[in-house]
């Protein structure tokens, strides 16, 4: 069943500025705001273009407020928040909301009842807006107002006397470049006459940015106004893009990109209504890295591609869902961006040199290559391409690379030196590392002796058996000493992280990799401890803690400002995308008999899709009841990990 809402939640303002729709497009761009249509953030917009993707983030077209003027009054559908007031108060005539294949708004205003549906189109920079006139007692005027924004995507606009107040505008095709420099904005509204009305409006205030303590007020400009009759049964289709339109229908755009989006949902990964919304949820993070190549998106608004949340993300973004073209170029896109054995820790939103500061990312592409090949059966990629390179990280992270990284003595790996935030716990508020990791950490060991038992299968399979022999026993070695150090007697856990003598006794969700991953270090009794403890101290319905709550340096809540936000990221924040290694554990420790309890498990995760990025999952939530979501309305490895665990419970 697609999400739907009716009144009195689509009147409520509160309540419907609190649900986001995401519409993307496959190049890192997108459309996106509330069911009120008031934007709350400054990522919000109706055209949001990449312009170098997956990056060069530009909201173009912040909004295109609509306004129906019958028998001389008028009806503003639109909606915007103002210093003490919200103007217009078009979310009053919502009637319905639904998020199927696309958001569709239904509103009703002096006799007219209208339809609008918006759609991304998979791979440009454009936007389609459509309307339907469902009922009409009369002909009436429809007038619509575009409000320009012109600037990144971090950024907010404000009035200036740079902007160009011109516009050409004919035959029903709008076009305008603001500034020098900046890409063409095209509108095409096919029937339209245009009335030149340029102004500033000043002070849309955007209460997410108010409450994350940033600059929250931003100036739009208006060009002028679009009019046109319309009568019932009548039907209007607008584009909005970086490309010329002229030749193009927006219908016909739209039953294209309708017609991917039901392909997708015919596909491997799509079992049910959950996992089919799940699979749609997923398509929106798989986006062109350059002309050839592909990549994820780590979550929107804000973030670009990362490697660690990538390589997490891919076998539930892209395998799972049977795109194994796809899964092949993001492959592909980071083996050729490795360096000194490491893969990028993400790559700039401005396009400079990717950055490397991560110690899991290029462990985690192990785990994302041997999934592949199992998934594919592509030997000759994996062979020729790929395994040289695998190859080569080993040999790097033995006699070590950047950041102290380096295999020690006893086998385990050894990663960190001050000041610097290596794991995916890598919150940095200035020169404070907040979860401060240097030494043997647990997962990172964990990926450690997988990496090894990964390129000792390989080797062996491809020919290699001397080779194959030789990693198998430093993996043996790693196990060995894995369960020796990392072991917490008195605590019946897992260590979070070792340096020198230093024992962290941290209950954090690190360990449960050890059981999670295709080749676990922790077996019997010592595996169902772990699972026992993890789930007791640390499972939410949405996740699971970063910190146990009985920790001094617990913080239940994340928010306001980025001070208080970044000292909670990984101080006890849920993260939902543990629930897919939580999951494979209890599968790995009690196999099919755990298969009930963990699709309950995931089941509770079900009402989320009703709040915030809606059809999607958010990256964090507060630790405690209500579990309130925060941070990106939609994360990469959140989608990915739970459609993955939940796909593999009920096959």
């Amino acid at each position: 069943m697609p999400i739907s809402f009716d009144e009195p939640l689509t009147t409520n303002f509160d309540e419907a500025i609190s649900r986001e729709w995401l519409e993307t497009n496959g190049l890192g761009g997108w459309a996106s705001s509330t069911v009120a249509g008031a934007h709350t953030r400054r990522y919000h917009g109706l055209l949001v273009a990449a312009t170098h993707p997956p990056v060069g983030r530009k909201v173009l077209l912040s909004k295109l407020d609509e306004d129906l003027v019958i028998a001389g009054q008028h009806y503003e559908l639109g909606s915007n928040r103002y210093p003490g007031a919200v103007h217009p108060r078009g979310f009053e005539y919502l009637r319905s909301f639904e998020k199927d294949l696309f958001p569709v708004f239904e509103y009703e205003a002096g006799g007219v009842r209208l339809r609008k549906t918006i759609a991304a189109v998979n791979g440009e920079n454009t936007t389609l807006v459509l309307y339907e006139i469902l009922t009409a007692s009369s002909a009436f005027s429809f007038e619509l107002r575009p409000f320009i924004a012109y600037r990144d995507y971090h950024s907010m606009a404000h009035a200036n006397g740079a902007i160009r107040r011109e516009a050409d505008f004919s035959e029903g095709f709008f076009r305008v470049q603001p500034y020098e420099g900046v890409p063409e904005l095209f509108i095409a509204i096919p029937g339209a006459t245009f009335e030149a009305q340029p102004d500033w409006y000043r002070n849309f205030e955007y209460v997410m940015e108010q409450y994350r303590g940033l600059d929250y007020r931003e100036d739009l400009f208006t060009h002028g106004q679009f009019k046109l009759e319309l009568k019932g049964g009548d039907k209007l289709g607008v584009i909005i893009s970086t490309e010329n339109p002229v030749r193009r229908d927006a219908f016909q755009l739209f039953a294209a990109e309708k017609r991917r989006r039901e392909q997708l949902c015919e596909g491997p990964s799509s079992k049910d209504e959950f996992s089919k919304m799940l699979t749609l949820a997923a398509d929106q993070f798989v986006v062109r890295r350059g002309e050839n190549l592909r990549t994820l998106i780590a979550g929107y608004h804000w973030f670009s591609d990362w490697g660690r949340d990538t390589m997490i993300a891919l076998p539930g973004i892209c395998l799972i869902t049977g795109r194994f073209e796809d899964a092949k170029k993001i492959l592909r896109a980071f083996a050729q961006s490795t360096s000194q054995g490491m893969l990028p820790n993400r790559f700039p939103d401005a396009g400079e040199q990717p950055e490397y500061n991560t110690v899991d990312a290029t462990l985690w592409f192990f785990i994302a290559i041997y999934k592949y090949l199992y998934a594919t059966g592509d030997e000759s990629f994996v062979r020729d391409e790929l395994l040289p390179i695998l190859r080569d990280i080993l040999s790097w992270h033995e006699r070590g690379t950047r950041y102290n990284i380096h295999v020690e003595a006893d086998g385990l790996l050894y990663a960190g030196e001050s000041g610097v935030q290596l794991t995916w716990m890598d919150a940095k508020i200035g020169d404070w590392v907040v979860t401060p990791r240097q030494g043997k950490a647990v997962e990172i060991n964990t990926l450690w002796y997988n990496a090894l038992m990964i390129i000792a299968e390989l080797s062996q399979r491809f020919g290699d058996i001397k080779e194959g022999k030789c990693f198998a026993q430093k993996a043996s070695q790693v196990k060995e000493k894995f369960v020796e150090a990392f072991w917490n007697e008195a605590g019946g856990y897992l260590y979070d992280y070792i340096d020198g003598d230093y024992y962290n006794s941290d209950l954090r969700p690190n360990q449960i990799f050890a059981l999670s991953l295709p080749f676990a270090l922790l077996e019997g009794e010592k595996a169902k401890q772990v699972l026992k403890i993890v789930e007791e101290k640390l499972y939410t319905p949405v996740g699971l803690r970063s910190l146990a709550s009985d920790d001094p340096s617990y913080r239940a809540h994340y928010g306001s400002d980025q001070w208080s936000r970044d000292s909670a990221y990984h101080q006890g924040t849920v993260w939902s995308w543990l629930l897919g290694p939580l999951v494979s554990a209890i599968l790995s420790v009690e196999g099919k008999a755990g298969k009930p309890r963990a699709r309950r498990l995931m089941e509770n995760l079900k009402p989320h899709l009703n709040q915030a990025g809606l059809g999607t999952i958010s990256e964090i939530f507060d630790g405690e009841f209500p579990h309130t979501p925060r941070g990106c309305l939609a994360q990469a490895w959140s989608v990915a990990e739970v459609l993955r665990a939940y796909v593999e419970v009920i096959v």
